[in-house]
């Protein structure tokens, strides 16, 4: 097998074996090799991390596609260590610009990436769950025209656009998980009760969680 179909099964592999992992979020390649020195299996790019780093706001339209994919291209050349990205929303509305992310993201060399339901408008910060479901599918369908097991990861945003709704929340990623998708993450769990929740709801899919924020 050629290099980036070794470090997507190794990816896929971390996903299924028993008990949780760590992925550590380098932001450059220096810290990619920090971070890999230091003992983790696997990293994924943080938008908020690039942003800041070049004295942006983590916000829509701050990076571009190929602002992110630049910098990760960076980081997976930078370790041996599988990587994944934020592809924030998919660069776009459209189930077709998700899919176009995803693609993009594994001609960089990625193994994994994410696509949210956030739209990045504050007047309507939150997909419809059709829209929403039918972009998750799409990325997924692109990931399974590759020629080696690209790891998509979900994203419901409910918990950091100001809708505390535990339940649509759970509603989404189990319609997320429906649609195909590897992996489900919903950022801004703030209790272990919640964690466990989703965890339930979704079993026997993976659920990322975030770790690090206020509150």
């Amino acid at each position: 097998m050629d290099v980036q179909t070794l470090r997507a099964e190794a990816f896929k592999a971390l996903h299924q074996r028993d008990g949780a992992f760590v992925m550590a979020n380098p932001w450059d390649a220096g810290s990619a090799k920090l971070l890999a020195s230091l003992g983790f299996e696997a990293l994924a790019s943080t938008s908020a991390g690039l942003a800041f780093s070049l004295g942006r706001p983590d916000a829509e339209g701050a990076l571009s596609l190929d602002d992110v994919l630049d910098n990760a291209g960076e980081i997976v050349d930078a370790t041996a260590l599988p990587v994944a990205a934020d592809l924030e929303n998919g660069f776009g509305d459209l189930p077709e610009d998700c899919a176009q992310a995803i693609l993009r993201a594994a001609e960089a060399g990625l193994v994994g990436g994410s696509i949210e339901d956030a739209s990045g408008r504050a007047a309507s910060p939150i997909y419809d769950k059709g829209l929403a479901v039918e972009r998750v599918r799409a990325a997924v369908q692109a990931a399974r025209s590759l020629p080696f097991p690209f790891t998509v990861c979900a994203r419901a945003e409910n918990l950091l656009h100001g809708r505390q709704d535990l339940d649509d929340t759970i509603e989404r990623l189990q319609a997320f998980a429906e649609a195909g998708a590897d992996v489900l993450y919903a950022p801004g769990l703030r209790t272990a009760e919640e964690v466990r929740a989703v965890v339930q709801a979704l079993a026997p899919r993976p659920v990322n969680v975030l770790m690090g924020m206020a509150g």
